[in-house]
């Protein structure tokens, strides 16, 4: 499909210019909000991040060149984009309250590259191997009408613990004694971990939005330790963070310390029916007990879970006692929904296929355009009714399809208004030809040598033989 500045992209540029200013004093000009309007386009109905196609999806009219030297050069305040959008969509749904949700991801990338930033070995959890490529971590807000992204940060992990686990890897196979072997090596500032942005993220929307009223702080495994639960408390003023527990975590019972394990499986679970993200229903057996959790130092809320079908228990742990066990665990299917964002942007924002921009800047940068793309569609006005009437919204899918095919009418009613429409169908049919490359064929050998495919009249005698 055509990329043209169509009616609701245009509309959602300038609010967000407008937000833009209140925040932090600087609006778009004319030429940057027409460059957004056009990148924002391009990530839609390309389905990627390359301005080559950008520029041939325009038939020509907004050049490559051009646009990579804006998304490069240009002074905007690219640090306060992702907040302004969100202060608009908060403010478009008056929204006030809602659960984050934290989850990481990852993107392959080439094994050779060396000018993209924050490309490191990374473990692929589907098939137990590793590639190179980039991990972040994204925040979510859900609430009772809309889900949206609000924030995401790119995780590096520290080159010189990878070099202190190959030296004990080896001193472990020479037999050297755990007291004697190398010490790990120090907290590196520049090398955050997964849960210090975890907990960066939670902290930025909190001060940003303070509007908002966390309900409940959502995060899977990773982040289930004393620090992140007590520090997510803190920073967002929300009591409640929900996380979950190792089987093998040890549990304070009658003086001893056991496993959430074994302290689960002396009591049969109850069997009862859970409300899954306020839709179906699913047939799950529970346990529940406020335990005394070594690592943490405290008491928390643990509730077994195992949906019908599974053998065993997982363990959600939540740090507010004075929540019911079912509510935990109703809230805690939330976190899903951060996979179906994922998937989503994955599929349709652009920036995962084709997304080569060098650099922190090029890398931060893309991504934060791609997540604008996921904020335009919430507000696309067809969802936007739909939501404010309390309907189902669209899937991410079905707004792609209508912007595409939007922007094709427009094409169309552009040309059919004009003054002569022969004249601008006649330029239309011309830049249409001109941004269609001719590409040569390795299927057809026209012009190549394929050598001779015939008898040689001096071997002809070799044939009787």
């Amino acid at each position: 499909m055509l990329i043209r500045p169509i009616s609701c992209v245009v509309a959602y540029v300038t609010a967000l210019s407008e937000s833009l200013q209140q925040i932090s004093s600087k609006k778009l000009t004319k030429s940057q909000q027409l460059w957004l309007t056009i990148v924002i386009m391009g990530l839609i109905v390309t389905g990627s991040f390359n301005w080559a196609a950008f520029e041939k999806r325009s038939l020509g009219e907004f050049k490559e060149a051009r646009l990579r030297w804006i998304f490069g050069s240009a002074k905007m305040a690219w640090s306060y984009f992702l907040q302004a959008s969100i202060a608009y969509v908060l403010s478009h749904y008056d929204l006030k309250k809602g659960v984050l949700v934290l989850d990481d991801s990852d993107k392959m990338r080439s094994r050779n590259t060396t000018q993209i930033s924050g490309v490191h070995k990374v473990k692929d959890k589907k098939t137990g191997g590793y590639f190179q490529g980039q991990e972040f971590i994204f925040l979510l807000l859900v609430t009772d009408k809309i889900t949206i992204p609000v924030g995401f940060k790119f995780y590096v992990p520290n080159p010189a613990i990878k070099k202190w686990k190959e030296v004990i890897k080896s001193q472990k196979k020479a037999g050297i004694s755990a007291k004697e072997r190398d010490k790990h090596p120090p907290f590196d500032p520049r090398y955050p971990s997964k849960q210090m942005l975890g907990l960066e993220l939670l902290k930025a929307f909190s001060q940003n939005h303070a509007e908002i009223t966390v309900q409940a702080v959502l995060a899977d495994a990773l982040y289930g330790n004393k620090v992140f639960i007590d520090t997510a408390a803190e920073v967002t003023g929300c009591s409640q963070v929900i996380s979950q527990l190792r089987k093998n975590q040890l549990v304070r019972y009658c003086g001893k310390n056991i496993s959430l394990s074994t302290y689960f499986s002396r009591t049969a679970g109850v069997a009862t029916d859970l409300v899954v993200r306020g839709g179906e229903t699913k047939k799950v057996t529970l346990l529940s007990a406020r335990l005394h959790i070594k690592s943490h130092g405290k008491k928390r809320f643990v509730v077994a879970l195992k949906y019908e079908g599974e053998t065993g228990y997982r363990f959600i742990v939540a740090s507010d006692l004075s929540w019911r066990h079912k509510d935990v665990v109703q809230t805690y299917t939330l976190r899903w929904l951060v996979e179906v964002f994922i998937a989503d942007w994955k599929a349709h924002g652009g920036w995962n296929k084709l997304s080569k921009q060098q650099g922190v800047d090029g890398a931060t940068n893309g991504v934060t355009l791609s997540l604008l793309c996921d904020h335009l569609l919430i507000l696309h006005p067809l969802q936007s009714n739909r939501i404010k009437n309390k309907q189902p919204g669209m899937s991410v899918g079905c707004l792609v399809e209508r912007i595409n095919a939007e922007a094709l009418l427009d094409g169309v009613n552009h040309i059919v208004s004009s003054d002569a429409p022969k004249i601008a169908l006649k330029k239309f049919a011309e830049a249409l030809e001109n941004s269609i490359p001719n590409r040569d064929s390795s299927k057809h050998l026209i012009g190549r040598d394929l050598g001779r495919m015939e008898p040689t009249p001096s071997l002809k005698y070799q044939k009787a033989a």
